[in-house]
Formats: C-alpha cells, structure tokens, sequence
C-alpha cells in the first residue's frame, strides 16, 4: 500500500447542495479517518445511487487513503450514474489523468468547466486539486483555476488553501508567495487548524523546528480532534530526532484514528525514523491482522537487520526477504532489496552468496553500484581477495569519498594485494588526518613504508611507529590488543635511535627497555642493554 499525504484532503465542508451526511463523509476524509469515511459513503451511494457526488468524493477518499485502483474505479462510476452532472466529467478526468492520459483529462475537465461556465467554484477546487495530486501537475492551470475559484467564493477558505499549495509546489524554494495564502485562510477563520498546520508545514521545510513545532501545538490546542495535526508533528519531531514526542504525538494520532491504515502510516514513520525495533512490533502487528502487502515485508526484512536486539534477527530477515521477492512485482523491486538481502546472507556466514547477491544488484545501475561498492570491497577483504577489494574501492573512489574504515581497509588492500605500498601509505595517511588517535592506521601505515624503505635509507616509518608509541598507554602496553603494535614500533625505534642520522643512544635505551620489559628473552634487546 502506498499512500498519498502531500495535500491534506481540501474540500469545503459547506458546499452548496451538500447534505449534512455527505458533509460529515467529507470530514472525516479531512481529518484522515479514511476507514470511517469508507462506510459513511457506501451508505451514501445505496441511499442515492445515482448521484455523481456521492462516487467521486468516496474516490477522492481511496486516493487519500492510498488505495488508486479503488480511487479510478469510483471515479469512472460517476459517468455511469450521472452523465449530466460536472463532477462526473471531473472524476473521469481525473482518473485519465492519474494514469497518465493528460489530453484525455483535459477534454472532460474543459467539459466540466462548460457545463458550469467557470461558475462553479467546488468544480473549479476539484479540478485544480487533480493538477495538483497528479505525477503529471500543470501547476500554472491549477493556479489560473484557483484565481477564479476565489474570485467567485472569496471567503472561501479551500481555495486559498489549495492556492497556497500550488504556490508551494511552484516555488518550492520560496515559500513567501504559499505563506501569503495560508494567512488569507487565517484571516478568514484564525482558528483554522488546516491553515496553521499548512503554515507550520513550510517552517518544517525550512528546518525551522521549534516555530513548526509551536504552530503545530496551537492547531492541536483550537481543535484536539484533528489528527493530521498529531501526524504531521510527529513526522517534524522525527526528523530532527525527538522520538519520544514524536511517539506521544503519534500515540495521540491513533487514538483519534485506530485503523490499521492508520497504525500502517505510524509503522512508516518509525521505518523512516530509524526506530526499527519498534517498527518491526508494529509491522507484525498489521501482518497479523491480515493487512499485509509487499512493502511490509520490505520494511520488515530492512528493520530484521538494523534492529540487533531482535531475537533471531537475521533468519527472520532472510525469511520475509523470501517472502518479500515472491509477492513483489519485478518492475517495483529495487537495488536496496538486493542490498538487505545481501547484508543478511553476510550477517548469516553466507559470505559467498552475500558477494553474488551484491554484485547483480550492482549491474542493475550506476547509483546501485556505488552505494553497494563498499559492501562488497568489505566482502572481498574477509575472503582476502584484495585484488577486487581495491577494484571496488577505487570504483567508489571516481564518484564519492571514502569512511575512515574504508580508507584503512583500502590501504591493507593496496598493501596485500598489489603490493603498492606508496599507494597504501597514502590510504592511511588519509586515516591518520581524519582520525588521528586510531593507532592501527599508524601501525598499518608504518608497515608499508617499510615496505617502500626496506634498505632504511630513508626511515620512512619512524613518524608512525613513534605515533604507536605515544598513542599507546603505558598500561596497554602489554595488553593482547597493543603488544604486537608496541614490540614493533619499539624495536623500529630502537634500531633508528642507533642507526640513523638521528642517532641517539638515550632514547634508543629507552626503546629496548620497552621490548624487555614485554619480552625478557628479546634477543636483540638484551644484547643492546648488556643482559646475559
């Protein structure tokens, strides 16, 4: 299921004509109570069957809801039921126009449009709202449609809040024009809840958390039953990391609208949150309820492997993978799905099949093939296949930068495999400038320019094993995760204080007492230090 929450549902709930029932149907479609709306509008078609109004506005709550499919059936009814009526030559346009077909849709609107002579404002909304929600909009038509809906009902609040949408969405970097719009709604009705929380959707844009925040507070306080306002907050409180708000808030969403498509779009929010062990609770909560479909089991299988608390995490993330591929349409599989799938097998000891999981998910694109890049030089280094650890690294390389981690694994590549021990060094300087107290890139650093100094013309290494010994605790020194570090810089160090240009008996005692003192029977240390 997928769901469509760009525009709050902005239909006026005063419209010339409209009964008390159909208005109530609409309310709760606004108020994202889509379940409720759902029954409110059958009754409607069984008590008017012929009446247009009736299937488009139930379309219009599918389409709100998610559910498309459902949204063009009603809405191509409509020509069924009444041939007559403008709202019919709307829904069909708007249904040709959600599939695709713009010329088609623009026939029956300017049909519509005839029909009224431009007169109808709620005809005029209808029509600026398709051009809006559509993925083709023509947003210079919806607003020229909305200048005169207004021009019509200026008191109207519908059209301005949908004009401000459209402005909005026209200069989505400048929300000065939408702003103007919105405070026209307010003035209008200054306890608009939909026109403060529209308000505190652009703040939200531009990062500006604790005006969106207080202005989603204040529409919640005028109207404590309007949910999307408990929603929309939750989602700001969830981008700038709040999680316990954002939970209270969501928790005060569901108690207004306990539906499972509801509880589907607060699992989305904690997927999207990163909360992932507490989305997993709510995804099974949905699945086992028999609402179920192959995006739940997308986020299931991604929340498996990024929740590590979860018991047996990995086989039941490999298990909805499974399940997940043989209910997934091809065309809407994408490489992220082969990514988790390929994490789980690794995380699973299923290295091998991990690496071929990865490597046809990176055939399927270049972004693909660059985000996986990592993953799979990572895979090669446990194989010890450093030869294509670097070929996937240098790969990643051409279009973005490496972590510390991948810097440091690519130097010990470059060390092992090819042998560059230049281009190594210059990998792990790269670790020592981005992460200065990691004493293994030294350590590691230090080993290839040995490896390109190995007569000690130079003394390459001795900046870097010298780093070794000053990044290293006195007390660490012997522990079984320094040792081997510390009795090599020593030793480097104790050669060097005698040997170079440098030479410096004072210090190079001090370099051999450090290797006694970890291993007493140290031949070249007891016979620098005169012990029998």
């Amino acid at each position: 299921m997928k769901y469509f929450l760009l525009f709050v549902f902005a239909l006026s709930l005063n419209l010339l004509g409209f009964g008390q029932n159909i208005t109530d149907a609409i309310r709760k479609t606004d108020n994202e109570r889509f379940s409720e709306a759902t029954l409110d509008f059958n009754k409607l078609i069984l008590l008017e069957p012929k009446n247009a109004c009736n299937y488009f506005y139930a379309g219009e709550n599918y389409f709100e809801k998610g559910e498309i499919d459902s949204a063009i059936l009603y809405w191509n009814r409509t020509m069924d039921m009444d041939p007559e009526s403008p709202f019919s030559f709307v829904g069909i346009g708007k249904a040709m126009l959600i599939k695709g077909d713009v010329i088609g849709a623009t026939k029956q609107f300017s049909e519509a449009l005839t029909m009224t002579k431009n007169k109808n404002a709620e005809v005029l909304r209808c029509i600026a709202l398709s051009y809006l929600s559509a993925e083709t909009k023509n947003l210079d038509e919806a607003i020229r449609l909305l200048t005169l809906a207004i021009k019509k009902e200026p008191a109207n609040i519908d059209g301005h809040l949908l004009m401000g949408d459209a402005l909005n969405l026209k200069t989505p970097d400048n929300g000065s024009a939408a702003i103007k719009s919105y405070n026209e709604v307010l003035k209008l009705n200054p306890k608009s809840p939909k026109g403060i929380v529209r308000t505190a959707k652009l703040y939200q844009r531009a990062k500006n958390y604790p005006l969106a925040d207080s202005l989603y507070k204040v529409a919640k306080n005028i109207d404590s039953t309007y949910a999307p306002s408990y929603r929309e907050n939750a989602e700001l409180n969830m981008m700038f990391n709040q999680s316990a708000k954002a939970i209270d808030n969501w928790k005060k969403y569901l108690k207004l609208n306990n539906s499972f498509e509801a509880r589907y779009r607060y699992a989305v929010a904690l997927f999207k949150g990163k909360q992932y062990c507490e989305a997993i609770n709510e995804l099974l909560n949905i699945k086992n309820n028999a609402f179920t479909n192959h995006y739940i089991d997308r986020m299931l299988t991604y929340s498996y492997y990024e929740c590590s608390t979860e018991p047996d995490a990995i086989t039941k993330g490999l298990q909805t993978s499974a399940l997940f591929f043989a209910s997934c349409p091809p065309e809407k599989i994408i490489y992220l799905d082969y990514k988790y799938k390929g994490l789980l097998l690794s995380k699973n000891g299923q290295d091998s099949l991990a690496i071929i999981e990865f490597e046809n998910t990176s055939r399927l694109d270049q972004k693909a093939a660059l985000e996986l890049a990592g993953d799979i030089a990572k895979l090669y280094m446990k194989f010890k296949n450093y030869d294509k650890a670097v070929g996937s690294y240098e790969f990643k390389l051409k279009e973005s930068k490496l972590s510390v981690a991948e810097y440091y694994d690519l130097g010990r590549a470059y060390y092992f495999g090819p042998k560059n021990y230049v281009a190594a060094d210059s990998a792990l300087s790269i670790v020592n400038k981005l992460s200065p107290k990691y004493i293994p890139g030294y350590f590691w650093r230090a080993r290839a320019q040995i490896a390109s100094d190995v007569t000690k013309v130079n003394w390459l290494a001795e900046k870097s094993y010298r780093s070794v010994l000053e990044l290293v605790a006195v007390e660490e020194r012997s522990s079984s995760k320094y040792k081997t570090y510390v009795l090599e810089a020593a030793k480097y160090l104790g050669d060097y204080y005698v040997n170079s240009a440098s030479k410096d008996l004072i210090k190079a005692k001090e370099c051999w007492v450090i290797v006694i003192e970890l291993e007493p029977e140290d031949k070249q240390a007891k016979a620098f230090l005169g012990i029998k």
